[in-house]
């Protein structure tokens, strides 16, 4: 028995054997359950159920018709012209929609089919005038002064303040009216083959200038 101190109170002895094996089993199997729980963990972290279903998604997801060894882009759904599903840098991805994007190509592509016919046309004809007499693209700029320059950037400008707001109110990317009668009477199958046509010439002639250019900078001939 605890011998007692004057106030009443008993004096805490040693534990008893029993009383130390006891606390051992708990101890151990305190461990073991923390143990068993740390392995379940661990083997749930590293179970092939979520590769079997991104596998499965990867299988089952629309292959992209330009490069069917890549899943289709989400947003190149074949609704706008010329959407092969062409995204290998993921692009599209980081825009909120299209429509600025297809604004953007048609006018660098519509840009690039008048400066690749003028490049190849003004090597053989030019305008009257000494002014516009020199054949080489790049020193014709110089050539034809800043008033002339001008022009055409007032020209290009202009249009550009007079459809601004098509870019974000929903229009047709592209469409600032000037058709010049071809699309009228025809049907909605005649003018997606237009608007098609359209754009797989612009992305030839965005090559096709990249390649004039470097071609005559570097070797300062003409095309034709």
């Amino acid at each position: 028995q605890p011998s007692t101190l004057s106030s009443g109170y008993p004096i805490p002895l040693v534990p008893s054997l029993k009383q130390l094996i006891s606390n051992t089993n708990f101890i151990n199997n305190m461990v073991r359950s923390v143990l068993i729980a740390a392995l379940v963990g661990s083997a749930a972290a590293f179970a092939p159920a979520s590769v079997s279903r991104t596998s499965s998604v990867v299988l089952n997801a629309d292959m992209s018709e330009s490069l069917p060894f890549l899943p289709r882009p989400e947003k190149l759904d074949g609704s706008m012209a010329g959407d092969r599903g062409f995204d290998p840098m993921g692009l599209s991805e980081i825009q909120q929609d299209l429509t600025y994007a297809r604004w953007a190509e048609l006018k660098h592509g519509r840009i690039a089919m008048l400066a690749i016919v003028g490049m190849i046309v003004q090597t053989h004809f030019h305008l009257p005038g000494d002014a516009y007499q020199n054949a080489d693209p790049f020193g014709a700029v110089s050539t034809v002064g800043i008033g002339v320059n001008s022009q055409i950037l007032v020209g290009i400008g202009c249009v550009e303040l007079a459809n601004f707001n098509k870019h974000y109110d929903g229009s047709e990317p592209g469409d600032i009216g000037w058709t010049g009668g071809f699309l009228k009477n025809k049907s909605d199958a005649d003018i997606m083959k237009a608007r098609e046509q359209e754009i797989v010439h612009s992305r030839l002639a965005m090559i096709a200038i990249t390649g004039a250019s470097v071609q005559t900078l570097l070797f300062h001939q003409p095309l034709v």
